[in-house]
C-alpha cells in the first residue's frame, strides 16, 4: 500500500510526495526516536531549541537532539521547514500511523498475524478482563453496522 501525506507547516502545505513510505519501508524508531516524535506529534512543529527545552535537567547537548532529527528526516518521519540558517522540525508520520504499523508488525512477528491470537494472549494473561472484552466486542459489531 503506497501512503500519501500532506503535513501543515505554519501556513504552508508541503506534498511530500519524496517522502512516499510503503508499509514494509517504515523502520522501527529507537527509544531516544520516539520520544523526539512523540514532542513532535504532541506540540507540533518545533525547532532544536525548543525540543531541548522540554527535556528535564541534565538536557541532552543540542547536537545529540539535532543528530536525532536528522536520522528521523533520514528515516522519512520527520522533516523541515528553513528559517534562514536554523529549521524547524515536523512529523511528516502520524502518531496513529506509526502505532499501527508497529502492532502490525507485533501481531505479524509474534502472534502468527492473529489478531485473535493477540486477544487470547491478553485474556490468558490476565491483561483483559471479561468486561473490557465485552466492551470490545459491542464496538466490533457497532462498527459493522
Amino acid at each position: 500500500m503506497l501512503l500519501f501525506f500532506i503535513v501543515e507547516v505554519p501556513e504552508v502545505y508541503l506534498h511530500l510526495q519524496q517522502n512516499l513510505i510503503r508499509d514494509s519501508d517504515m523502520k522501527k524508531l529507537t527509544d531516544k526516536e520516539e520520544e523526539v516524535m512523540q514532542l513532535l506529534w504532541d506540540n507540533g512543529p518545533l525547532f532544536v531549541r525548543e525540543i531541548l527545552e522540554f527535556y528535564p535537567d541534565p538536557k541532552p547537548h543540542y547536537n545529540t537532539v539535532s543528530t536525532v532529527i536528522r536520522v528521523l528526516e533520514e528515516k522519512k518521519f520527520a522533516g523541515h521547514k528553513a528559517y534562514g540558517n536554523t529549521y524547524q522540525y515536523f512529523a511528516v508520520v502520524s502518531q496513529d500511523e506509526y502505532k499501527g504499523k508497529a502492532l502490525k508488525k507485533v501481531v505479524s512477528q509474534y502472534f502468527d498475524n492473529s489478531y485473535t491470537n493477540v486477544v487470547s494472549t491478553l485474556i490468558e494473561e490476565e491483561q483483559l478482563s471479561i468486561d473490557e472484552l465485552k466492551k470490545l466486542i459491542k464496538k466490533i459489531e457497532k462498527g459493522k453496522k
